[in-house]
């Protein structure tokens, strides 16, 4: 009687409580070599027939890695002292009878395990079997998992309805680039949306108020780690509400939808207003896992001597901000110190002084000893600051010097744990609420104009209707944006219900085209009730919520960093007959002849 014994994986998603065979039960099922699955089966080769079994043997032990397999057998019980308890199949095996390949694996071009290290361009270009790891099985899952309960809180326990919004539209003022679509009538194109906000505004007006949507948006953007061209957002609107209800209902959501393996969410989630936010992290997007907040130090040096903190402090907005580094003499270096200045002078043209007060070594330097001397207890005592901590000053504009030290916050936090200092726990999720935004922002190529700081639909503040008229770069916005370790993973606000003042801030303020926006402004005209909302970029949330380096990683067929997309070569080229119906035609610049011929050049994917 021959007998053969193999552990064999099986698919990690089946239900054990429903899916696991009793003994007896004749059992026929395909089964594939992957790496990923997580409930293994025991199979038993075993039979009278010694030609049989032989048969079966070789089938099995010479099918190579990742082939699929159909094995047919009887369920039986595993021999007494044999049982596995940490298996959800550790009492049962199968006493195979046939076993058949049905589809042998070629030689891989890379392993298929999380160990294996392989280039992100390896892994784009066989996405499919990048798709079998452990790890992107984890975290599609996961995502899938999130999706349906949102949709459960949503849909059944929130009366929201799930409406598609179309995907071909036209061009939106204002905001990111959009993807152009032609069409067969001349000169007229579409764009692909960046987001559904119109028509989930002109829901509200159809009397459809609570809107819920998993939408698909487009920005003809560069990619970055948290950025794709084509992105994923839980799209929500609702009329009659106000700021506090879309806060609530979204700390609902995601208490409700968070992972079982998670520690649950406390809520409400604490906020910050943009000013304070900007004060205290000099980012509107502050990681609060963290301490080393940033101190206004001003009134400290009213009557110094020292030149550039004078010279500061006499300018319009002009102060003096510092960070403290708990014990940053112990992780860091002479070289890591003058890096960060260099980084300030290279990135905002500003100048840092590192401050020693009570560190072991004298690294001051002359200017730093001479504010010491002139304030040195009075930096202490307002700091708080221990032995060995350091100190990170600079002088200037107040958004300016906020903005500097807040970026310097986060490079030494990565300097003090590269160096084994733990500061930001992976485990921990630190949400926060940041409000009270401006409405407005100058023009980067024209400060003398004014731009949306999110977009043109955005209401102000109440308190702030009559700086709209008179000074509108004061005046702040009913947006808020939803931050979790330091990344905006939402954005909203409440709307402009009334289109008078929609088209005021259209023409006048923003000096665009109402044309674009003709339909929306009818719309309102008709009795839109007031309305707000808030989109969820869910392949930002699930990338933190996995702890994936990038969302290309939750993602099941993303783009490259360039926007490529490396399986199947897209974008491609198209001969000039197809593109005839459209009235369009490529006009190669004469610096790009090459460019043209290597598209027809054999693939090679990037790097």
């Amino acid at each position: 009687m021959g007998s053969f014994k193999l552990s064999f994986p099986r698919k990690r998603d089946q239900d054990p409580e429903t899916s696991i065979a009793n003994p007896g039960d004749f059992l026929s099922v395909g089964l594939h070599y992957w790496y990923w699955m997580k409930l293994p089966l025991r199979l038993i080769v075993e039979t009278v027939a010694l030609k049989s079994a032989a048969a079966v043997r070789k089938i099995l032990c010479e099918a190579p890695v990742e082939s699929v397999v159909q094995v047919s057998g009887t369920v039986i019980s595993r021999p007494p002292g044999q049982e596995n308890p940490k298996m959800p199949t550790g009492e049962i095996e199968i006493k195979v009878k046939t076993a058949e390949l049905l589809n042998s694996c070629k030689k891989l071009p890379f392993e298929v395990k999380d160990f294996v290290k392989k280039t992100e361009a390896l892994r784009l270009q066989y996405r499919y079997l990048d798709l079998r790891s452990f790890q992107m099985q984890y975290n599609l899952r996961l995502r899938s998992q999130m999706v349906m309960k949102m949709r459960e809180y949503l849909c059944n326990l929130h009366g929201f309805v799930d409406i598609e919004t179309p995907t071909l539209f036209k061009r939106t003022p204002g905001g990111a680039k959009e993807f152009v679509i032609p069409s067969r009538e001349p000169g007229k194109f579409y764009c692909l949306p960046q987001s559904p906000q119109q028509f989930k505004q002109l829901l509200m007006v159809g009397g459809l108020d609570r809107y819920f949507q998993v939408a698909r948006c487009y920005r003809d953007e560069g990619s970055r780690p948290d950025r794709q061209p084509e992105f994923t957002q839980i799209d929500i609107e609702m009329s009659f509400v106000d700021q506090t209800g879309i806060q609530r209902l979204i700390e609902g959501l995601l208490q409700y939808s968070w992972p079982n393996d998670k520690d649950p969410l406390v809520v409400p989630f604490p906020s910050l207003t943009f000013a304070e936010a900007l004060a205290s992290y000099g980012t509107d997007k502050p990681d609060t896992r963290f301490g080393m907040k940033i101190i206004d130090i001003s009134d400290v040096f009213r009557n110094t001597e020292v030149g550039f903190l004078q010279d500061a402090l006499s300018k319009p907005q002009g102060t003096i901000k510092a960070i403290c580094i708990s014990e940053g003499t112990k992780y860091l270096k002479r070289k890591d110190l003058e890096s960060i200045r260099k980084f300030a002078a290279d990135h905002f043209n500003q100048e840092v002084l590192p401050v020693f007060p009570k560190a072991s070594r004298n690294w001051n330097s002359p200017v730093a000893q001479s504010i010491l001397e002139e304030q040195g207890s009075e930096l202490i005592r307002l700091m708080e600051i221990r032995e060995d901590d350091v100190v990170l000053l600079t002088a200037g504009e107040h958004k300016k010097a906020c903005s500097v030290l807040g970026k310097l916050r986060l490079e030494c936090a990565d300097l003090l744990e590269a160096r084994g200092l733990v500061l930001r726990d992976p485990a921990l999720f630190s949400f926060l609420w940041v409000v009270d935004f401006p409405l407005f922002l100058p023009k980067e190529e024209n400060p003398g104009e004014l731009e949306s700081a999110h977009h043109p639909f955005t209401a102000p503040h109440p308190s702030d209707i009559q700086l709209l008229y008179t000074e509108p770069e004061k005046v702040r916005s009913l947006h808020y944006d939803l931050v979790l370790n330091g990344s905006e993973i939402g954005g909203g606000s409440i709307r402009i219900h009334d289109a008078e003042l929609q088209r005021y801030i259209l023409a006048t303020l923003l000096k665009e085209d109402v044309k674009l926006l003709s339909h929306l402004l009818q719309a309102l005209d008709f009795g839109a009730p007031p309305h707000g909302g808030i989109a969820l970029g869910l392949d930002r949330l699930i990338c933190l919520v996995t702890g994936a380096p990038s969302i290309r990683d939750v993602i099941a067929f993303p783009k490259s960093f360039r926007g490529h997309d490396l399986m199947s070569n897209a974008p491609d080229s198209l001969p000039p007959e197809e593109l005839k119906p459209y009235h369009i035609q490529v006009s190669w610049p004469a610096d790009s002849e090459a460019e043209k011929s290597s598209l027809n050049q054999p693939y090679c994917p990037e790097s």
